[in-house]
Parts: C-alpha cells; sequence; structure tokens
C-alpha cells in the first residue's frame, strides 16, 4: 500500500514520498528524526507492529503545521472522532479512495505540498 500511495501522490500533485515505516516504533523514531521535514502524514490505524493511534499525536507533536491523515480500513465514526481528538485533520477509509485522492488534489493545488511520510 505504502509504494501504491508514494505513485498516487506523484501523479496527483507531484508530492514526494519522503518517508516510510511499516511499525508504529519505527514512525516514532521517523518522526523524532524528521521533524518538520514533511508536510503531510498519512496513517494507516492497522501497522505490522503496534497502532497508527500513537503515530498521529507524535506527528502533531514533531510538526504541529503538518496535516495528518487517517486512511484505514477501520473508520466507523467512533474511530474517526478518536483520531482527530488525537490530532488528525482528516480521516478516510479505504473504501472511500476517490475522496482520499480528491482531498489530496486539493491540499496540493492549494497548500503547495511537496514532501509526505506514510505509516
Amino acid at each position: 500500500m505504502r509504494s501504491l500511495l508514494g505513485e498516487l501522490f506523484h501523479a496527483v500533485g507531484g508530492i514526494e514520498v519522503a518517508g516510510s515505516a511499516a511499525t508504529e516504533a519505527e514512525a516514532l523514531l521517523w518522526l523524532d528524526d524528521h521533524r518538520g521535514e514533511w508536510d503531510v502524514a498519512v496513517v494507516d490505524l492497522l501497522l505490522d507492529q503496534g497502532s497508527g493511534m500513537g503515530v498521529i499525536p507524535r506527528c502533531r507533536s514533531t510538526h504541529p503545521a503538518g496535516r495528518v491523515v487517517v486512511f484505514s480500513n477501520y473508520a466507523s465514526p467512533a474511530v474517526r472522532q478518536h483520531c482527530i481528538e488525537l490530532g488528525a485533520d482528516a480521516v478516510f477509509d479505504k473504501a472511500d479512495s476517490p475522496d482520499f485522492i480528491d482531498y489530496f488534489v486539493e491540499i496540493a493545488r492549494g497548500a503547495g505540498i511537496a514532501r509526505g511520510a506514510a505509516a
């Protein structure tokens, strides 16, 4: 999924993938080592180890101006609300991929996003 997102980001707005991680620990380490070096983080809730729920607040604390977008198969209304409370800017279910793509096209145009991170 991470490689597909990289291709998608490049195709819809020339967005470069700055980093990716398969586990919560890898994502937290990457965020700590690359503070402010990304514009948007795409976070899945189900990682190889750990949870995206732990990644969302670290994204917010290491780069308050960055956008945090959750893209998961588990985006129920309660999970959406919890992610927003943790600091996510938007939450998309993977079944709603067209809405997710539209969101990226809009923010790439409006915010000049150039670098993304995926966990």
